[in-house]
């Protein structure tokens, strides 16, 4: 077992103007073989937001070892009458050297690799709410000095073009986020920056 980190992470979050609840919820973590970070954004605001995008995040987290597919199917049925979320999976397998994502509603996913190439995914649209739901899962080969930018809605376009996300130290990706936003945000805002060494 190693004890060196593959994944640098650092996050921002802070809710909704006039809200003490954030209504997004996040999880990260690494294990020997892999990486998985998710998003899942309660749909409008506040604490009920917040209970569901911390079901889902509660169950990620059991169902870490599960494919992408089996894990968004188990979020949908716990979600069943409760309000919808709408959220983002990223897993990294250091073994394949592949990593694979899936975002349903506005959790967007942008990458950047070494080459100062961009990506930026097209999320499915639409919500989780315990009814069938169609979803894509991409998985694309994992390249040394790669960043992965995941974010709920509150980031917007101009937030995005304002960052660095070629550089090579996540913690100042999230000092320039917070240091270029606005202090009181217009919606419940997750940004997490990671990179592969």
């Amino acid at each position: 077992m190693t004890d060196m980190k593959r994944i640098n992470v650092a996050v921002f979050q802070k809710p909704k103007k006039g809200k003490y609840y954030c209504g997004d919820s996040y999880f990260y973590l690494e294990t020997e073989n892999e990486f998985l970070c998710a998003i899942a954004d309660g749909l409008g605001s506040g604490e009920y937001a917040r209970e569901s995008s911390q079901i889902v995040i509660d169950i990620i987290r059991k169902n870490m070892n599960e494919s992408i597919e089996s894990i968004i199917k188990i979020c949908n049925e716990q979600l069943f009458g409760k309000r919808g979320v709408v959220l983002g999976i990223l897993k990294i397998n250091f073994d394949s050297m592949l990593y694979s994502f899936s975002s349903i509603g506005n959790i967007g996913i942008v990458t950047a690799n070494r080459n100062k190439k961009k990506k930026r995914n097209i999320p499915t649209s639409g919500y989780l709410a315990g009814y069938p739901r169609k979803f894509k899962v991409i998985q694309e080969r994992l390249e040394k000095n790669m960043n992965f930018i995941m974010f709920s809605d509150g980031v917007n376009d101009k937030d995005l073009s304002d960052l660095d996300i070629f550089g090579n130290n996540v913690e100042n990706i999230i000092k320039t986020f917070q240091y270029k936003s606005k202090p009181e945000r217009d919606d419940d805002t997750t940004l997490i920056a990671m990179r592969y060494q």
